[in-house]
């Protein structure tokens, strides 16, 4: 019915304006709701409504008012509250599982990490599972409220499914990601937080836009280099994800026909001369980063020859994304 349209539309613009003065509060501590009212375009009753939400919610904190030698009512700063909510990330990388909570603000408030054996899906699932409800119960503990769960995969993931479609490297399929742990959290009783699942090279990219230095100029492009080589994309103000969330795939962008193999079966891959593999198979097989450090620290001349030839592919690769 048209009723719960508009009733749809209303709840999603109060959302998205919410988000507004978050942001612009995160970006310029200090503002007023006047200020706030002239940067969004808001009406000043809206905005001193939302900010009052917000304040009682956990999100704003209001701040010692400056003396400006003014006449007359002074406005009142806000600032984002780094200790009432929280934020919680996990990793489900190629190097083990780790979980993470933040302040509003980005700041770490505690981090958990495991290292993986074996490559099921159901039992890495299982364990990260394990990871995030003790780290939301130790939240919880310490008196924050948590507004969500933010989950990074390696491969192409749908998000609006919650599915993992494709991770090369592990050989996983169709994984039902978001189902899985949201099982798991329900069994704990905590049902009622929001998890998304996203490509592990579009989460970094988020969190440099988000919690980056400054103000970060778009579009960004991040690229995430370590076994595997991939990308986020953020373009227009949002993620940009593609069809079926492949865009991003950068490592499986062909840098010379007929090149060595990859580990998805092509041939002259990115991956396949800038990935950590590609270059520790042709100095000494299963060589970790920090050995390859280590080597070129010391000087050596086949690392040295080895890291320069994957140097001038990842300037290639850079090239052809900008």
């Amino acid at each position: 019915p048209p009723s719960m349209s508009i009733t749809g539309d209303q709840s999603l613009l109060k959302q998205i304006n919410r988000m507004a003065l978050v942001r612009a509060v995160r970006q310029q501590a200090g503002l007023s709701r006047a200020d706030l009212a002239k940067l969004t375009g808001l009406t000043r009753s809206t905005v001193s409504l939302l900010c009052q939400e917000l304040i009682d919610e956990g999100w704003f904190i209001e701040t010692e008012i400056q003396a400006t030698g003014a006449l007359g009512r002074r406005p009142t700063p806000l600032a984002i509250d780094p200790a009432r909510l929280a934020l919680v990330g996990a990793d489900l990388g190629l190097d083990g599982l780790h979980v993470v909570a933040t302040s509003l603000d980005g700041e770490l408030i505690t981090t958990r990490s495991e290292t993986t054996f074996g490559n099921d899906p159901a039992m890495l699932l299982e364990g990260l599972a394990r990871m995030l409800i003790d780290v939301v119960r130790e939240l919880k503990n310490r008196g924050r409220g948590v507004l969500g769960i933010g989950v990074g995969l390696p491969g192409g993931v749908d998000e609006a499914a919650g599915m993992l479609k494709f991770a090369p490297k592990l050989g996983w399929r169709e994984i039902a990601a978001r189902e899985s742990l949201a099982r798991a959290l329900d069994s704990a009783g905590m049902g009622d937080l929001a998890i998304h699942v996203h490509n592990e090279a579009d989460v970094a990219a988020l969190g440099e836009f988000e919690f980056g230095e400054g103000e970060v100029p778009e579009p960004l492009i991040y690229l995430s280099l370590g076994v595997g080589v991939g990308a986020g994309i953020v373009a227009g103000d949002r993620l940009f994800v593609g069809a079926n969330g492949f865009a991003g795939e950068v490592g499986h962008t062909v840098l010379k026909v007929d090149g060595p193999r990859c580990s998805c079966g092509r041939h002259g891959c990115a991956e396949a001369f800038i990935g950590l593999n590609a270059i520790s198979a042709k100095i000494a097989p299963g060589l970790s980063l920090a050995a390859i450090r280590t080597q070129l620290d010391f000087g050596d001349e086949r690392a040295l020859a080895v890291v320069g030839e994957a140097g001038r592919a990842l300037g290639v690769l850079i090239q052809n994304l900008w």
